[in-house]
């Protein structure tokens, strides 16, 4: 089952997916860092979810994780609403996304994985952006989101990716990890295979801003681990031509099995909040672009419904660390 935020799905009832989106940000320290990291209109996200579910969106993942703006009521407000299958994420972002006094900074490794696994078994902790893990709400997050970056592959101390991986570990739930790199995505996946996260569980964002070092894609993806594309609908990095003909190779090249797409949104990207694209653009502009380019009809079918199924779906790996 694929765990959202208004209760377990199956993997047949969880539909056309995105498997990275950003559907509610709070005000708050991510908008100093950049406004558009700043959506906080439940009638204007309501309605990007309506548009979404307007051309065949069933399900999409919420990558916003506790302590620097993840909005757990209005996610299951909206996911009532809307109808749209929502996977809430536990975990933590990159460290200029909270404030120096930020009770992630100090936790411990055990705190950490302590509230990782009880926001994934229990219910998901609320008021974390300014005030330490207290109140809880009986709502689950089903995803554990991570960032791995320049500042925390300096630092020597991996706490908070340790916390990650005991959490994998011992609940199930896959880890979504933001790299800014392919060799950063080879390096974090390594990582985390010697501390014993199957590959399966393992989901590397990202991996297609740059279209380089296509030999890590493959040797990724031959290990069983799933490579979210999310560069659709990006200009300032490439075209979604380059895109499709990315999609394309990995398809030629018999890798489809672990591929994931989505927009990663933020509020300059979303229709409703007078962005430039909208939830809807995989749909209507980005699919046909593949069916251009050759890429088949059950490949398509495969990256978004068939693996995000697979991708989010709990597993049965505990192992205690």
């Amino acid at each position: 089952m694929i765990q959202t935020i208004l209760g377990p799905v199956s993997k047949e009832e969880f539909g056309f997916c995105h498997s990275h989106e950003h559907i509610f940000l709070a005000d708050g320290h991510p908008a100093t860092v950049n406004p558009v990291l700043r959506i906080d209109d439940y009638d204007l996200s309501i309605r990007e979810l309506k548009l979404f579910k307007s051309v065949g969106g069933q399900a999409l993942i919420d990558a916003q994780p506790l302590g620097c703006g993840r909005m757990e009521n209005y996610l299951a407000a909206a996911s009532k609403e809307s109808g749209i299958n929502i996977v809430a994420s536990t975990g933590f972002h990159k460290m200029s996304f909270y404030d120096k006094n930020h009770w992630i900074h100090y936790y411990t490794e055990d705190q950490l994985s302590q509230i990782f696994i009880r926001e994934l078994t229990v219910g998901m902790f609320v008021n974390t952006d300014h005030a330490i893990p207290s109140e809880t709400i009986s709502l689950k997050a089903g995803n554990i989101k991570i960032a791995y970056d320049e500042e925390r592959r300096a630092d020597h101390e991996k706490k908070w990716f340790m916390a990650a991986a005991r959490a994998c570990l011992e609940t199930g739930f896959p880890i979504m990890c933001h790299v800014e790199s392919t060799r950063q995505g080879m390096e974090i996946s390594q990582f985390f295979m010697k501390q014993g996260v199957p590959p399966h569980c393992l989901i590397i964002c990202h991996m297609d801003r740059t279209l380089d070092e296509l030999n890590l894609h493959k040797e990724l993806a031959e290990m069983g681990i799933y490579l979210e594309y999310d560069t659709i609908g990006r200009f300032k990095y490439h075209n979604d031509e380059e895109e499709a003909e990315l999609l394309l190779l990995m398809e030629e090249s018999r890798f489809i099995s672990q591929i994931l797409i989505g927009l990663d949104t933020t509020r300059a990207r979303l229709k409703s909040y007078g962005g430039q694209i909208g939830l809807d653009y995989i749909q209507e502009s980005f699919i046909p672009l593949l069916r251009k380019t050759g890429l088949s009809n059950e490949s398509i079918r495969q990256i978004t419904v068939n693996n995000p199924a697979e991708a989010f779906s709990k597993k049965n790996n505990k192992k205690v660390m």
